[in-house]
């Protein structure tokens, strides 16, 4: 649905996006995540047919970002970082003004609207004043602005910034629904728990570049190594460590505390547990740590 090939885009002496290549199937969410100036709007707004790439080439839903321009923007739903809604505009009113810059026909906005509403649980509130609205309900009738010509693409910048605990959840609890319909979807964020719980896969942007890219778990693997688990037991571990080299490598974190990685937890623990029980010692909790997509990011963006 969205091929990017070394797009680039320059500004006099400056490069804000050098070589930049990504692939978003349908049905597929992918984050960017970068620091600011990395070049992740530029990047949005060339495949949003808003830039004209210096060099390279997009296609969106099967049409070139510059040669058919228009076809791309109708593909497209794009929801920005601050959507300027029209506080004195009932919702359905704003709608319908959208809508019709689409082209939609007003009986037809007015369905889509009123059903995109429930979807997004806000039944009985379209003639409501957009001024008030809360944050949360303000943004997801962003989301079905973008959503209103029935794209096959969405573009996500931001969504959740500057927004309260719960309006967050809402709106990514929207988005997340948005899976079913069989999307391509990009999200832009800074929120990295945000963008572990909704993507698919990830790309980190870094001077215009894309440096790291795959799913959650694969970039954790990739970066922090296999996953880590950690034993406690009921006496000290000292005098079993050697006997247990052939099967893992423990390193003690305490006497009673130790860790050591493996490809395969399943089959693995099992025995470690039993040959430790051989041993007389026994086990109180084995637990695996957790590895954060912020522990990668940091690493990345350091690099």
């Amino acid at each position: 649905m969205i091929i990017a090939n070394r797009l680039t885009k320059q500004f006099d002496d400056f490069t804000a996006v050098a070589d930049l290549s990504l692939q978003v199937n349908q049905g597929e969410l992918v984050a960017l995540l970068g620091p600011n100036g990395a070049g992740k709007t530029t990047t949005v707004r060339m495949l949003s047919a808003i830039l004209r790439p210096t060099r390279g080439e997009a296609f969106v839903n099967g049409h070139h970002v510059v040669k058919e321009a228009h076809a791309v923007r109708r593909s497209i739903g794009l929801l920005t970082e601050q959507p300027g809604l029209y506080d004195r505009m009932s919702g359905l009113e704003y709608l319908q003004f959208y809508g019709r810059l689409y082209g939609l026909e007003p009986d037809f906005i007015e369905r889509r609207s009123l059903a995109l509403y429930d979807r997004f649980a806000m039944p009985n509130t379209a003639d409501r004043r957009l001024g008030e609205y809360s944050k949360g309900m303000r943004q997801k009738v962003s989301l079905i602005r973008a959503m209103l010509h029935d794209p096959a693409v969405l573009i996500l910048d931001e969504p959740t910034s500057a927004m309260d605990p719960h309006s967050a959840k809402l709106v990514r609890d929207a988005i997340d629904e948005l899976r079913a319909d069989r999307r391509a979807i990009i999200l832009c964020t800074h929120n990295l728990t945000e963008a572990e719980s909704l993507a698919d896969r990830i790309a980190i942007i870094k001077h215009g570049q894309i440096v790291a890219q795959g799913s959650p778990l694969e970039l954790k693997q990739q970066l922090l190594g296999r996953p880590q688990l950690e034993l406690h037991a009921d006496r000290p571990l000292n005098g079993v460590v050697t006997q247990l080299e052939e099967l893992v490598t423990l390193e003690l974190v305490q006497e009673h505390v130790a860790r050591f990685r493996t490809d395969n937890p399943a089959v693995t623990n099992p025995i470690l547990v039993r040959k430790l029980t051989e041993s007389g010692v026994g086990v109180i909790s084995l637990r695996e740590i957790s590895q954060s997509l912020e522990e990668v990011y940091l690493q990345v963006i350091a690099g």
